[in-house]
């Protein structure tokens, strides 16, 4: 018998048309054909007896198939439908002997149609199973890594996630407090477990877990990804703040600054994914007593000791960072208590300057105390930087202008004189009291006298006075006497234009042309 479907045309083998459903359902040929073996036994136990012995024999390659049933050869048959008689063995085969095992065909035309349907439904179940195997051994090896999907429902808090084969859920506890998710949005979430059930594998997804804020690192620099930087631990609150610890192969690649990237553009991208997450990237070192010191960054650190057989550090912080390295309600320590495994006590300068360390503890100084500056003093900074004189050509020096000691004489003293009080102001004083221009603040009236009745006169000519004659001092030579000087003439004064001979007399305008009217006294 063969897997084979007559159709117009020529004859299409079953086979092909299984090869393609494997290939589509990405599962195992060898997996489907067994369950076909297995459909088959179990349609002819189901037509016959569910007790029979039955054996497919399946060609994989050319889709022919046997079913025999299988009867064990004895003297006396005790169940017909296991056994069979010698005697009727060997009229199948005289070579039959007792314990031998028959072969007897089976043809499929005798199932029934109870049977065929029974078979069909038992291959549809394998290939179910196939398929769930198929997804589970799929995300068995994504594990720990990041998926992206849809957001198909929200039922209850949980968030229902298409990933591509199956759906996996993201319950609220493994949500950040800040995530609000609505049907159709992408998510990316870590894979943080894997479940078989009856319906099919169950993944379980996570945006909480430490291991989502590692593998964003790792897509996000191309370092760590290449074997340069290399993760060693990693701390989380989600939504709040991250801790994750780094070290580098390479000296000369700085593992802090690569993770932050230029202007920190790779830690805010994944603070960005995270919900603004603050990430603090340390430095990872083999000594515990410089990793806790850089652990509880961004706190300066003193001093720190550690007792290596019970993971006990004491940190001694300045006073004024004590507050930063425990953190709003000991985060920072918390975090840092986490990331590197050690038990962190932290206290101020002035707390331990009385504490005794015992010789379990080693005590390594990280930054030395730095002393307050002192103001500095005037007297001494003016003996310490006394400039040096200047020299001239013979190296002799040269002395100071006294004109401007003097300058500055005269500032000192103005500044060190008493201020002189201000009188009060008199709010009810005339305000025209002093006033040039007599009672009347605007002066007198320029328009009081007619500029035309007056004539202005000339300007007077000042006299020049006659030098002062010095008296002659007792010199043998003789001074030569001065020219006399001519008198000052009195001009007469020019007559002003206005009072001239006026053409039209008395009037400067002339006659009225309109003195007489040549229409009457009223012309209306």
């Amino acid at each position: 018998m063969a897997l084979r479907k007559k159709k117009t045309g020529g004859e299409i083998v079953l086979i092909d048309a299984l090869k393609d459903l494997c290939a589509e359902k990405e599962i195992n040929p060898d997996a489907l054909f067994d369950a076909i073996e297995s459909a088959l036994i179990f349609a002819c136990k189901k037509s016959a007896s569910a007790d029979k012995k039955v054996v497919v024999d399946l060609d994989r390659d050319s889709g022919f198939f046997h079913v025999y049933e299988l009867r064990d050869v004895v003297e006396e048959v005790t169940n017909p439908v296991k056994e069979i008689s010698i005697s009727d063995a060997k009229k199948i085969d005289p070579n039959y002997e007792i314990g031998d095992v028959v072969r007897h065909e089976v043809p499929p035309n005798n199932f029934g149609r109870i049977a065929a349907q029974a078979a069909k439904q038992f291959v549809m179940q394998k290939i179910r199973e196939a398929e769930r195997g198929v997804v589970y051994d799929e995300f068995t090896n994504k594990d720990n890594d990041i998926v992206t999907g849809t957001v198909t429902r929200i039922e209850d808090g949980n968030v229902i996630v298409d990933i591509g084969k199956t759906e996996a859920v993201l319950v609220p506890v493994e949500q950040i407090f800040t995530d609000k998710f609505q049907v159709g949005d992408r998510v990316r979430a870590y894979v943080a477990e894997v479940r078989k059930i009856g319906k099919g594998p169950q993944v379980y997804l996570s945006r909480t877990h430490p291991g989502f804020l590692r593998r964003l690192f790792e897509s996000e620099v191309p370092e760590i990804q290449e074997g340069i930087i290399t993760i060693k631990t990693v701390a989380r609150e989600a939504g709040n703040r991250s801790k994750i610890a780094v070290v580098s192969n390479n000296p000369d690649v700085d593992p802090v600054g690569a993770c932050l990237g230029e202007h920190g553009v790779r830690a805010q991208a994944i603070a960005n994914e995270l919900g603004d997450e603050k990430i603090d990237v340390v430095k990872w070192d083999e000594d515990p007593a410089l990793f806790i010191a850089n652990a509880l960054s961004p706190s300066k650190v003193m001093k720190v000791a550690v007792n290596e057989y019970d993971k006990v550090s004491h940190v001694v912080v300045p006073n004024n960072q004590l507050s930063l390295a425990i953190g709003k309600e000991g985060q920072n320590a918390r975090l840092a208590a986490k990331i590197t495994g050690w038990k962190i006590d932290i206290k101020s300068k002035s707390q331990a300057k009385d504490d005794v360390y015992n010789e379990d503890l080693r005590v390594v100084q990280i930054a030395p105390d730095k002393p307050k500056k002192q103001k500095p003093n005037k007297q001494q900074n003016k003996q310490k930087f006394q400039p040096k004189p200047m020299l001239d050509e013979n190296g002799n020096p040269i002395k100071p202008n006294k004109n401007k000691k003097n300058k500055n004489k005269n500032k000192n003293q103005n500044q060190n004189r008493p201020p002189v009080a201000a009188e009060p102001a008199n709010l009810y004083a005339n305000p025209f009291e002093n006033n040039p221009f007599g009672d009347n603040p605007f002066g007198d009236n320029a328009f009081d006298d007619n500029p035309f009745d007056d004539a202005p006169t000339a300007a007077p000519v000042a006299e020049e006075k006659p030098a002062e004659e010095k008296p002659a001092e007792n010199k043998p030579e003789t001074v030569a006497a001065e020219p006399a000087k001519k008198p000052v003439e009195n001009k007469p004064k020019p007559a002003p234009k206005y009072e001239q001979e006026n053409p039209f007399g008395d009037n400067p305008f002339g006659d009225n042309p309109f003195d007489d009217n040549p229409f009457g006294d009223n012309s209306f």
